[in-house]
């Protein structure tokens, strides 16, 4: 019998917030994130195959899925998901919320297009970078055994290679974005959200 389809396991190319690729292990899936030169606006792309010195060979004339405008100083400013219905576009800092008015910055929550509420959080589980939850009703829960708590409803995490460890492709940064299969459809919004996240925490703001 055929199990579930195990997890997006998206390889981080670079470890870069601006140029990087996230590639799913299994081939399902890939992401091209890069800078706009001179400018402060980071795309992100949908591709059609993994990252590699092939496919950086071939002519790139895609659009991008999805805009991330920061502000001239790096802070944060729009987000904008092109193939939206309504081509989405809103601030950072109402997109991505600080879960309460004093709350530490590195600890925010959105409402994804499912209309659940997930929330990043940095270095809250030991050996994960960042941590993504969802809160969950009790029919959710019930339907889903691996939930342990309905507030504790682990959805993705994004690991750093270690630094004494090395990667088995010297190419590639050795970091991983694990996503679990009921949370496919939001791929996109979680590679998004990530990467304004590891801006926050990059630039300290």
């Amino acid at each position: 019998m055929r199990g579930p389809p195990p997890p997006y396991i998206l390889e981080d190319r670079t470890g870069s917030n601006t140029a990087t690729d996230f590639d799913d292990l299994y081939d399902r899936i890939f992401f091209r994130i890069a800078r706009v030169p001179d400018r402060t606006t980071t795309m992100i792309y949908s591709m059609n195959i993994r990252g590699s010195r092939h496919r950086d060979s071939l002519p790139f004339n895609q659009q991008p899925i999805a805009i991330l405008d920061f502000a001239q100083d790096e802070r944060l400013g729009n987000i904008s998901y092109v193939q939206h219905p309504h081509n989405l576009t809103m601030p950072m800092h109402r997109y991505l919320r600080k879960t309460s008015l004093f709350g530490a910055s590195l600890l925010r929550k959105f409402t994804a297009s499912d209309g659940l509420e997930y929330k990043w959080g940095h270095r809250v589980i030991e050996g994960q970078e960042w941590s993504l939850h969802t809160l969950l009703s009790l029919t959710q829960a019930v339907s889903r055994p691996e939930c342990t708590t309905m507030d504790n409803y682990l959805i993705a995490h994004f690991d750093l290679n270690p630094p004494n460890v090395r990667s088995y492709d010297p190419s590639v940064s050795g970091n991983y974005l694990t996503i679990y299969q009921h949370s496919f459809h939001l791929t996109l919004e979680l590679v998004a959200s990530l990467t304004i996240m590891r801006h926050i925490a990059q630039h300290n703001l």
